[in-house]
């Protein structure tokens, strides 16, 4: 088998943890580490429910990855995460990488990667694992108002308190609603596999 087969084989361990989130918000995926990092954004989207309204930006070893920006505000442009490669930012034994998403409410995400090893044939990935407690919702406030609002929904004398119910509907943070992630992880592994296959019938050929 070719490198180029072999590295679409191999797949990594990926914890996923909110930060400053407490009780501790995670998610646990195993992906392939031939996604490009705006796939694995795409991922993190799925895992914690956000519905990728806002920018982001992974940071790994002081380099920038992102969307394509006209202004990088003076500092050093971004790398378009589109063409660059988990497999190509990894380092021995395990990998930190920082992502932010929503400038404005700045959800600060830590990923720990690991266990980079040769995936299970009958498996898809991106794969769900596990993870603890619901992500919070879109445009909240980020961590500090994300816990105001817990706090005012559960305090029936609080001022907001009825405001703060309305807002967070039926929202439960200590249950995870798995469906949606993996159906989501499961579109992204159904391209993942079309363009799998095109790549086999190509080296084929």
């Amino acid at each position: 088998m070719s490198a180029a087969a072999d590295s679409f084989n191999e797949i990594a361990t990926v914890r996923i943890e909110l930060k400053d989130s407490d009780p501790l918000i995670w998610r646990q995926v195993e992906v392939p580490t031939s996604i490009t990092l705006k796939t694995l954004h795409a991922i993190i989207q799925a895992t914690i429910g956000w519905f990728d309204y806002h920018l982001w930006e992974f940071t790994i070893a002081k380099r920038r990855y992102g969307l394509p920006m006209d202004e990088d505000w003076g500092t050093e442009p971004r790398i378009d995460a589109s063409k660059a490669r988990l497999r190509e930012v990894l380092q021995p034994r395990k990998t930190k990488i920082d992502y932010i998403y929503d400038f404005g409410d700045g959800w600060e995400h830590r990923l720990t990667v690991t266990d980079v090893r040769v995936g299970d044939p009958s498996l898809s990935y991106p794969r769900y694992v596990g993870g603890e407690r619901n992500g919070p919702p879109e445009d909240c406030g980020g961590i500090p108002g994300f816990y105001e609002m817990l706090d005012a929904a559960a305090d029936p004398k609080h001022p907001e308190h009825a405001e703060a119910k309305q807002w967070l509907d039926d929202y439960d943070p200590n249950v995870i609603d798995e469906l949606p992630i993996k159906i989501a992880l499961g579109r992204i592994a159904k391209q993942r596999n079309a363009a799998k296959a095109r790549f086999a019938k190509k080296t084929a050929e």
